[in-house]
């Protein structure tokens, strides 16, 4: 049985996952591959990182991405965010840049997304690790099904979510999430090499802060990091 270090309120809803042998399959491989040496991000403590600033009775928001950075210091548990002090990836500067297209909001100095998590955006990664420099090196191993089972968790938990499902891979976990309940905005994703194709001009930012309005719920301020 595998005791994970992750915020109690998610701890209780996913330890049946947890104690499942696939969830076992996968915390092997991952010892396994530390002690051939190689290097994995995110720092161990910093894996579940999504879940720890965002309980899941305060997720109003749901951002997809797909495995965390593979570069040095990128990676610390949130998707598309990385710390101060290391620079933005092109992806999130295209995400900055539609947020100062719809919203006005001027582009920040740094890509920590801590802020927005500590709000209710809740930043997964349908893949929560990775080998350095080997970009989805980690798929396959176990994390996808956990993840689904989280975002159908958070489904059919909270009321009126926003789920930002940006991309090809985003947009097909469309089917865990329940239409009736939440609002589902999909989009191109933010890589340069396909902003183009509408990312840019979606305006998920502001759509996502008038439905939360609409049901009575206090708006990301998208510009709080």
């Amino acid at each position: 049985m595998a005791d994970v270090k992750i915020e109690p309120s998610w701890k209780a809803l996913l330890q049946e996952e947890f104690n499942k042998l696939y969830f076992e399959t996968l915390v092997a491989f991952l010892k396994e591959e530390k002690q051939k040496g190689k290097v994995i991000y995110p720092p161990g403590p910093l894996i579940f990182r999504a879940f720890d600033l965002c309980p899941l009775n305060k997720v109003k928001v749901v951002i997809l991405g797909q495995d965390p950075y593979h570069g040095p210091r990128q990676a610390h548990g949130l998707c598309f965010s990385v710390p101060k002090g290391v620079p933005p990836p092109p992806s999130l500067q295209n995400i900055f840049k539609e947020i100062e297209s719809d919203l006005g909001l001027s582009m920040p100095s740094h890509g920590d997304l801590t802020g927005w998590a500590e709000q209710g955006v809740f930043l997964l990664n349908a893949i929560l690790t990775v080998e350095a420099h080997k970009p989805t090196s980690h798929r396959g191993k176990g994390w996808e099904i956990f993840t689904d089972r989280v975002i159908q968790i958070v489904s059919a938990v909270r009321p009126h979510v926003v789920f930002m499902l940006w991309g090809q891979y985003a947009r097909s976990k469309k089917p865990l999430i329940d239409p009736e309940r939440h609002l589902i905005l999909e989009a191109a994703h933010p890589s340069p090499y396909s902003a183009a194709n509408g990312f840019f001009g979606c305006r998920h930012f502001s759509k996502a802060n008038a439905f939360l309005i609409s049901h009575g719920l206090e708006p990301i301020d998208w510009g709080r990091l």
